[in-house]
């Protein structure tokens, strides 16, 4: 839990769980993406993916690129800025990681739980 408030204070983009989740969907899985295939994947409607996809292009983390071979689609691609975002938010969480675990090597809440 650290690492996330930790995360809110640094002064980086605060994306919301969708955008954070649309944002993964298209740097770890093969594209190409489209706003009807996002939409499918995380089970949501269109518009929702375009709203997210509107934050995240504006903040440059994505873009979208129109098909060469069919005008009527657009695909998602990443970009080098959204590449390093996730880098460091990969850092950042790897870093705190440690004061998410309990002596031993156990994650505080599997602890908590038993």
């Amino acid at each position: 839990m650290s690492a996330l408030v930790d995360y809110v204070r640094s002064g980086e983009p605060d994306l919301t769980n969708r955008q954070m989740a649309l944002l993964l969907l298209v740097y770890l899985k093969p594209g190409p993406h489209t706003v009807r295939g996002l939409a499918r994947a995380l089970n949501v409607s269109k518009p929702v993916v375009t709203r997210a996809l509107n934050r995240l292009g504006a903040l440059g983390y994505l873009r979208r690129q129109r098909d060469d071979s069919d005008k009527r689609n657009i695909f998602v691609a990443r970009t080098t800025e959204g590449a390093d975002f996730l880098e460091e938010f990969g850092q950042f969480i790897g870093e705190n990681d440690g004061a998410a675990r309990a002596p031993g090597g156990a994650s505080a809440v599997s602890t908590a739980s038993a």
